[in-house]
């Protein structure tokens, strides 16, 4: 998708069901157009990494669950060592990387090879 795609997508919403019960969520994106433009004029494999939130929300529901079964902390010390050790237990299971980041990587490598290098 382009950015005239994009902008027309939002006029739709604007125009539409959606758009007219909830009115300030077009103007809201409107407003901050010049910082959605980017993520539209990359290519393909490094916008589906940009736009990709999965693991994140997954690793936001596993610490609120963490912290919602343990209760309340006693103090801050005993709150950091269960968020530790929680984020401890999610890392061991990690065993490789997100899907399609090689494709990523090259395209990351193309546009900006004074900044970024697959080795790091």
């Amino acid at each position: 998708m382009d950015a005239t795609v994009a902008e027309q997508a939002l006029a739709e919403f604007a125009a539409g069901p959606c758009g007219q019960k909830y009115p300030p969520i077009a103007p809201a994106w409107r407003r901050q157009w010049p910082q959605v433009i980017p993520c539209f004029a990359s290519p393909l494999p490094i916008h589906r990494m940009l736009y990709t939130t999965n693991a994140i929300e997954s690793l936001h529901m596993q610490l609120r669950k963490a912290v919602k079964t343990r209760g309340h902390s006693p103090n801050d010390e005993a709150a950091l060592t269960l968020l530790y050790l929680v984020l401890r237990n999610i890392t061991a299971r990690w065993q490789r990387g997100p899907r399609d980041w090689k494709q990523a990587m090259t395209q990351f490598a193309i546009l900006y090879p004074d900044r970024f290098t697959p080795e790091g």
